[in-house]
């Protein structure tokens, strides 16, 4: 295992993050291929093993099941100062802004639940899940700042954002003297590349560290053409975001699986190989100790500048899905209701 300095923090995180929305109670969740305690336990495990030490969940994944999981193999198998752990909180509830539930004690009540399901005392990386457009940007910062303060999370990040706002909420963090965002956690795969276009460039500038999520594309881009799963065969959302676009996509798939076959290595090898020239840490989920194990060994695979050319020269411009699509009509004032169950994330 390889490891990198994330952003401008003090963090050394392994290159690999393993994801850990397929962990928890299914009864709790929206997804059916999430994993119970004693099979989430032995990839935790297997990913201590390969080197891993930076795990990311969040207080939405099965209703708080995932960090449960994850809090207890970790005080089982690591030793805290030994791992970097993230967790995300949701914006605040309909119910909450009826009931005057501030941004600030919204966040403090979030963390102060994750922690408790973590069993831990603090995090490294509290992550602001999505934009909240019914929520004082100040608040959220202000907020945010507190709990750093508080010594319950060493730093914060953000995920599912266009590049003005982490540009606009950085920027009202250094006028107030409040802690920033070191990270962003944004969907980007060898299919999706749409956070090229100006948010890998703000970041660039202004060391931020870039930590993907769906970085195989839900399994796509770790699969022959053709070949399934049960993932593939059941999570809806991961096909609401690739379905529209699978005849395209399947160009660069294809080319995944010919580079893979030339290098005697697999298909998740070759696309976090090439996502692993553009970001400090993908985030990759793991339902399988094979899961963990490809990501691993992809961090000791170089592709060659002809082969990124290769696998990236078929790539069409794609419209944005799932939270960014939600995140673009709540700008337009088509605001995005939360409820306590909604945790399509």
């Amino acid at each position: 295992m390889k490891y990198v300095k994330l952003g401008t923090s003090d963090l050394q995180v392994s290159r690999i993050c393993m994801g850990c929305m397929g962990f928890g109670d299914a009864a709790h969740g929206q997804h059916t291929w999430t994993l119970d305690e004693e099979h989430s336990r032995e990839i935790i495990r297997r990913g201590l093993e390969l080197g891993v030490n930076f795990f990311d969940t969040a207080i939405a994944y099965q209703s708080g099941t995932s960090e449960q999981y994850l809090g207890r193999a970790l005080k089982d198998f690591a030793g805290r100062e030994k791992v970097v752990v993230a967790t995300k909180f949701l914006p605040r509830t309909n119910e909450e802004i009826e009931a005057g539930v501030t941004g600030q004690q919204h966040i403090e009540r979030m963390l102060n639940k994750s922690l408790e399901n973590l069993g831990m005392n603090y995090v490294d990386l509290y992550i602001y899940h999505m934009w909240d457009h019914r929520t004082p940007l100040y608040d959220i910062m202000d907020g945010l700042n507190r709990m750093v303060k508080a010594g319950k999370t060493r730093y914060i990040g953000i995920s599912n954002c266009f590049a003005y706002q982490l540009a606009k909420a950085n920027a009202l963090a250094e006028q107030e003297g409040f802690a920033k965002f070191i990270s962003v956690q944004s969907h980007y795969n060898l299919i999706f590349r749409e956070e090229e276009r100006e948010m890998a460039k703000l970041c660039a500038e202004d060391q931020i560290a870039m930590t993907p999520y769906s970085s195989l594309a839900g399994g796509r881009l770790s699969k022959h053409p053709g070949e399934t799963s049960k993932r593939l065969e059941e999570d809806d959302y991961a096909r609401l975001k690739y379905d529209a676009t699978a005849e395209q996509d399947g160009i660069i798939i294809k080319r995944v699986a010919e580079l893979a076959d030339r290098h005697g290595v697999s298909m998740t090898e070759v696309s976090l190989a090439w996502l692993l020239t553009k970001v400090e840490a993908p985030v990759v989920g793991a339902t399988k100790l094979s899961h963990i194990e490809g990501a691993a060994k992809a961090v000791d695979l170089e592709l060659s500048k002809e082969e990124i050319s290769y696998l990236e020269e078929p790539y069409v411009p794609h419209r944005l899905v799932g939270v960014m699509a939600q995140n673009t009509a709540a700008a337009s004032g088509e605001a995005h209701v939360w409820s306590a169950g909604d945790q399509k994330i």
